[in-house]
């Protein structure tokens, strides 16, 4: 599915304040490569059924296998041996005894007491990397796990490999035996070594995946290809939310266009990022924040929530806006299945010229029947023109007033909201009485 970097921004998939961030409530990794690789995950929609399929089995399985699988490698233990490599030691003795290994110690201590040290966080590493190989050989029908224990069998199978992992648990390593082993790992087993660390940290990416959708109790999507995109959502709510309200989204082809109304508040940036989210993360073979959801597989998804102006270049908020609006409509009429978000279309200009243009806008949009739209906007008014299409449905958030307090239900109802209460709002925060006193 195609998704460019704003929509990624829009949505908080990835946010400059990363606590704000969709990739930080997933983090659950204990390793410096699983992060990066899990950034790169939630970075690459996929792009086919099987793949989705796949990563929902290798998320599904982890759950289940979580508790099976070894508990003893950490970010230290791959920083060792990461480091190990990294630093440059006299050379070992060519085959060591106990008399060459003994003056090695004693000339090159610094260098025998590294070589000691990780080899014995190796030696912990391959018994547990040999216990996870077999753990995920139980995973038999999702192909991404079974290619990573098929690849740790392969790379465990060197006799000397075999040795290490017969060794007692807390044996105690000889002087020649620290240095044979780590001469191996320096000049016979490297390549190895970094094949089976990114295994490992990949797995921890995935780990974290699996953590999360058990944590929050996502549902694992239904996804099939289809000539027309589609959504039926049940529950679907706003991850980032402590306390969110859910709704229930149908779009189809029947039904492609979502005409969004209500106050300020109200809570319509919520429900439009509530939905991308979701459908983003069903993308990427993730459960999702809803109690169901059925979707056709996308194409792609772009949004247009938060535009901003560019001082540098001289353009206009407007200009922008136009600009995003030019860029979406150029990518959606290829034929292919997208879904379209827009909050507050034309915030950048005079009202009477937002309305015209929204107008010209909408009623384009709405004529393509292989995209989903959903659309926000304070003008209400240009509602009842477009209520003569079929495929437009019209549903805003309620707001009642009440002692001059603003009452949010965050429901969504059928219609169109006609409140205005700006003023209100502004005289709620004291800025009335603050500009009267001037």
């Amino acid at each position: 599915m195609q998704v460019d970097k704003t929509t990624l921004q829009d949505l908080s998939i990835f946010h400059s304040e990363e606590e704000q961030s969709v990739f930080h409530l997933l983090n659950f990794t204990q390793t410096n490569g699983g992060r990066e690789y899990l950034r790169y995950l939630l970075a690459t929609p996929l792009q086919s059924i099987d793949a989705i399929q796949d990563t929902q089995k290798t998320i599904q399985h982890l759950q289940h296998l979580a508790h099976q699988l070894p508990q003893t490698i950490t970010n230290g233990t791959i920083m060792v041996i990461d480091k190990f490599y990294e630093t440059a030691v006299d050379s070992y003795p060519t085959n060591p005894n106990i008399i060459n290994s003994f003056f090695y110690r004693i000339f090159s201590a610094p260098d025998y007491s590294i070589t000691k040290y990780s080899v014995e966080h190796f030696i912990s590493f391959i018994k547990d990397m040999d216990v996870l190989a077999k753990v995920l050989q139980q995973a038999n029908d999702s192909k991404l796990l079974q290619t990573w224990a098929e690849k740790i069998d392969y790379l465990l199978r060197k006799n000397a490999i075999q040795r290490f992992i017969d060794f007692e648990k807390n044996k105690k390593l000889s002087q020649q035996e620290a240095l044979a082993i780590g001469s191996f790992l320096r000049t016979d087993f490297k390549r190895e070594t970094f094949e089976l660390l990114d295994i490992y940290c990949k797995l921890d990416a995935y780990l974290s995946l699996a953590t999360a959708c058990g944590k929050y109790q996502f549902t694992f999507p239904t996804i099939e290809l289809s000539s027309q995109p589609y959504i039926v959502a049940e529950g679907v709510y706003h991850l980032l939310l402590t306390t969110p309200v859910s709704y229930d989204v149908t779009l189809n082809e029947h039904t492609n266009f979502l005409f969004l109304t209500g106050a300020n508040m109200a809570g319509k940036s919520t429900f439009i990022k509530s939905i991308g989210i979701a459908l983003y993360l069903a993308h990427l073979g993730m459960g999702v924040p809803a109690t169901k959801m059925q979707i056709s597989l996308f194409d792609g998804l772009l949004s247009n929530i938060q535009v901003a102006d560019n001082i540098v270049k001289g353009e206009s908020y407007f200009f922008n806006e136009v600009q995003r609006i030019k860029g979406t409509i150029e990518k959606i009429s290829d034929g292919k299945n997208w879904l379209i978000l827009i909050d507050e279309l034309f915030k950048g200009t005079n009202v009477q010229d937002a309305m015209k243009c929204s107008i010209t806008v909408i009623e384009g949009l709405r004529k393509l029947n292989n995209a989903l739209f959903v659309l926000s906007t304070h003008l209400y008014e240009i509602g009842e023109g477009l209520s003569k299409h079929s495929n437009i449905d019209f549903r805003y958030f309620e707001t009642q007033v009440a002692n001059d307090q603003l009452l949010f239900s965050y429901q969504l109802k059928k219609g169109i909201s006609t409140d205005r209460l700006g003023y209100l709002i502004l005289k709620r925060e004291g800025v009335v009485q603050m500009l009267e006193k001037l």
